[in-house]
């Protein structure tokens, strides 16, 4: 698609955290990735030229007891989940990312030792030695004061406060990062750009949490051996979060295409979980400060997912595959239901009961039934062909000045503001109002009159229904892609306007741009009804 948005020489760069394979992908994975997804492809039909870029966490601690516990080297044992779970499940869910990086890759590998010996030539690191509370799970060194007493079979244990698991006492020789000398750097980098860290009440936190002192943070381990070797100390390997960290400009051509890494460096938005916050908004700007590289745009936290008040976790045992419930409500309903339930930046709930209800009152009932009838009405009333509408009325008018509003609140919500669900809300509220605006006009009554008059109402109002549905195409087509490219071909939009990927949703409010004379087809529903629940 030509380059035409306001961002036609920087890249809009965003990125989820690569992911930890020590076991398949569930709901929480998946909904960060559709997160990244829908943002992609929001900016991509605002005319930005995108790169999206997901991955995988493959070296550590975790990984190596996972591979060995399954019998299974490290590397087969990430060839193995990458490969089988978590690669096919994107495209399940129609993830549409640009690169996929693995942290194993040579790409990735000796590009960090090339940043960890740019920080040691410059003596950001030194050799020291450490001793404390250490989680598996994070693969971070707690302080004692975050951890929590075990009870009950695990009492007299300290544990971790994210996976509720005892921490092990380490204690080993490191190299060390001098974090602590960019606290300043990094509350003045914060107090001059709000925006850095969304939500505000991530952002407070993070502040608070520099304002009390940083330590200088161990960025290897000698303890074990699966990581990337510290390259001048091969008895060390670099600390995961670090390796994982770099995988952000490693992806895009540091240290190998500079042309590249200009053009797309640093990224606009990092999507991660709010439980990785510090590491995203704390140490990575520090570790870019210090090798002189410039700082990303935002550092965006989603909540966590929680099904029956836990966290969304394999740890935790309310892990659910994805795939129970795509095999149920179909894979775009799925990427609609966790961006219109849940408000990005806050925790969520899911419920299959919550599910089931918005499926049925706002996909079936609203979108799907407006789709059904008015394609219909064509269908009957001039055979399958859109007609031409007469100059508006002040109700169309009204249907055709709340349109113009619905793509300016909901590109500047989602585009902006990564207000996800109020800018699905505001779409929807759109779709309400036509479905009403249909009821209250009674097209079906208008076509039992034969009178020249009454038909080219009847085309006014069939025509304007038609029109709004080409608009909510578009404006929907980054949440659903799928349904919405059924819907355009139903239209008969492509053969005029071509894919709907070309269209840009800030022209989708240009009023008359489906012509008349498109062929218009009824195909199947596009939310079926739903069979009952089926059994766990």
């Amino acid at each position: 698609m030509a380059v035409t948005g306001p961002n036609a020489e920087k890249l809009f760069y965003v990125t989820t955290p690569i992911y930890y394979v020590n076991d398949a992908p569930h709901l929480g994975h998946a909904y960060t990735t559709i997160v990244g997804d829908v943002l992609a492809r929001w900016h991509r039909q605002r005319g930005d030229q995108v790169r999206y870029l997901t991955g995988t966490d493959e070296h550590g601690q975790k990984i190596m007891r996972t591979a060995e516990a399954h019998g299974m080297s490290p590397q087969e044992w990430c060839d193995k989940l990458v490969e089988e779970s978590w690669k096919p499940l994107w495209t399940h869910l129609g993830i549409a990312n640009d690169d996929f990086i693995r942290t194993t890759e040579e790409r990735h590998v000796a590009r960090v030792q090339e940043f960890v010996q740019e920080l040691h030539d410059k003596g950001e690191v030194y050799r020291g030695g450490y001793e404390g509370p250490y989680c598996v799970g994070c693969e971070e060194y707690k302080t004692p004061g975050e951890l929590l007493d075990g009870e009950g079979e695990l009492a007299g244990q300290k544990l971790c406060p994210i996976h509720r698991r005892p921490v092990e006492i380490l204690m080993e020789e490191n190299y060390f990062f001098k974090l602590s000398a960019y606290a300043e750097r990094l509350l003045a980098h914060y107090e001059e750009h709000p925006e850095f860290i969304y939500p505000e009440s991530a952002r407070n936190e993070v502040v608070n949490f520099v304002r009390r002192g940083l330590q200088d943070l161990s960025i290897s381990r000698s303890t074990f051996d699966w990581g990337i070797k510290v390259p001048w100390d091969e008895k060390h390997v670099i600390y995961v979060w670090v390796d994982a960290l770099m995988n952000y400009a490693t992806a895009v051509g540091f240290g190998a295409d500079q042309q590249q890494f200009d053009r797309t460096f640093p990224a606009d938005v990092h999507l991660v979980g709010k439980d990785i916050l510090r590491f995203h908004a704390v140490i990575w700007p520090a570790m870019l400060m210090a090798n002189g590289l410039p700082l990303p745009g935002r550092i965006a936290a989603n909540g966590w997912l929680m099904v029956g008040g836990e966290k969304m976790s394999k740890s935790n045992l309310t892990g659910i595959s994805p795939h129970q419930l795509t095999d149920h409500f179909g894979v775009d309903a799925y990427r609609w239901y966790f961006l219109r339930a849940i408000s990005f930046g806050q925790d969520g709930s899911f419920s299959w009961e919550d599910f089931s209800a918005r499926y049925t009152s706002e996909l079936a009932n609203e979108l799907g039934n407006l789709v059904s009838r008015v394609t219909a009405m064509i269908g009957r009333y001039f055979g399958g062909v859109l007609p031409d509408a007469a100059a508006p009325t002040p109700v169309e008018r009204r249907v055709i000045d709340q349109l113009a509003k619905t793509v300016a609140e909901a590109d500047s919500l989602i585009g902006d503001g990564l207000d996800f669900s109020g800018g699905i809300a505001a779409i929807f509220r759109f779709i309400s109002l036509v479905n009403g605006y249909l009821t209250e006009q009674e097209p079906w009554k208008v076509a039992k009159d034969p009178s020249p008059q009454a038909q080219d109402r009847l085309a006014t109002l069939l025509y304007t229904a038609a029109e709004s549905l080409r608009a909510t195409a578009v404006l929907l087509h980054p949440v659903m892609p799928d349904t919405c490219e059924k819907l355009w071909a139903s239209l008969g939009a492509e053969s005029s306007l071509g894919p709907i990927g070309d269209q840009l949703v800030q022209e989708a409010g240009t009023w008359g741009r489906l012509p008349a004379g498109s062929l218009v087809t009824k195909g199947e529903a596009l939310f079926p009804r739903l069979d009952e629940k089926p059994a766990q």
